[in-house]
């Protein structure tokens, strides 16, 4: 509830957000100090052989991130090019720089690193340090052509030639920096490229993109079964562990799917202690995210995946962007 209460005083300037004001001023102070650091060359940022697209949010909490970097890798694979995927793997027990793949254990790399390799297939390492996942990226996979950086915006410590923001209906909330509002930075910053994730965008500028669940599940072999078969048969029960598991709950019932029962969990949530469903009385749905972890203790689980589509100008956009790239 008390996380609840802060990402509610977020979204206004009321009592709460301007008693935790002072402490954002602080927080302000160390991001700049931390960027004249950079800028004066007393820390120094690392540039890759390779062009770098960082994904990311100014705004704590999930923004839609995850399913924009599946995309964008799908699409620029789609388009011929070798890309790899960086991340830090959020959550995760390791400091290890780790190759992830389909079966790595979520405790070790983070979900949605293992959920990005098995969507995409493409190389993807985790490390505490992003430039040093994309070293060993492409120490390993010598041909990658891109890498793209999954979250990262304030991760000065590597250099990067496109910034994509995402942002959902919040928008930038407050205004505040943390923990006053949900802005990791001052805003406004430039970034080259904005895509709204959400159903009305908070700011008129950027990109839109359209998301719904899609008409089928995928059990944990990958094989798939119709939503619409699942409406007569057992009652069905939908877990999150997700920014916003209420979100998932209403796409599903928009679906024509009966609930039976809903579980939230904090974002991330390891599942551990999991048997709401020991005897098999109900049909488990979850997130593909949720999926990569619940499978293991819960293996007729159903993850129904999400279409998640950017609009045409924004590939428009984006393909012009990184032209002068891939010229080399």
């Amino acid at each position: 509830m008390h996380g609840h209460r802060l990402t509610d005083a977020w979204q206004h300037r009321g009592w709460l957000a301007w008693l935790l004001w002072p402490l954002s001023l602080l927080y302000g102070l160390l991001v700049r100090l931390r960027r004249a650091l950079y800028r004066e060359g007393w820390l120094t940022s690392e540039r890759l052989p390779v062009p770098v697209i960082v994904v990311g949010n100014v705004v704590a909490g999930g923004a839609g991130k995850t399913p924009v970097v599946i995309a964008l890798v799908q699409h620029l694979r789609a388009r011929g090019f070798q890309v790899g995927v960086v991340s830090r793997g959020y959550g995760r027990r390791s400091q290890e720089c780790l190759e992830v793949f389909v079966d790595s254990a979520v405790q070790d790399v983070g979900d949605e690193p293992v959920l990005i390799r098995r969507r995409t297939s493409a190389p993807v390492f985790v490390a505490a340090s992003r430039a040093q996942a994309g070293r060993a990226l492409l120490d390993e996979h010598p041909r990658i052509q891109l890498i793209v950086c999954d979250d990262g915006l304030q991760h000065t410590q590597l250099q990067r030639d496109l910034e994509i923001g995402v942002f959902d209906d919040r928008g930038v909330g407050n205004g505040f920096l943390l923990p006053a509002g949900p802005l990791r930075e001052p805003w406004p910053r430039a970034l080259d490229m904005l895509l709204h994730t959400g159903q009305q965008p908070a700011f008129a500028d950027g990109f839109r993109a359209s998301r719904q669940l899609a008409s089928h599940a995928l059990r944990a072999d990958d094989s798939r079964v119709a939503l619409a078969d699942l409406v007569a048969g057992k009652p069905l029960l939908a877990v999150a562990a997700i920014a916003k598991p209420e979100a998932f709950f209403a796409m599903l019932r928009a679906r024509g799917l009966p609930l039976a029962k809903t579980i939230a969990l904090p974002d991330h949530a390891d599942f551990s202690g999991w048997a709401s469903n020991a005897d098999g009385a109900c049909t488990v749905l979850c997130t593909e995210k949720d999926a990569v972890k619940l499978w293991a203790m819960e293996p007729d689980a159903l993850a129904v995946p999400l279409a998640f589509e950017p609009e045409a100008a924004f590939w428009q956009d984006l393909d012009m962007r990184l032209e002068p790239l891939l010229m080399h």
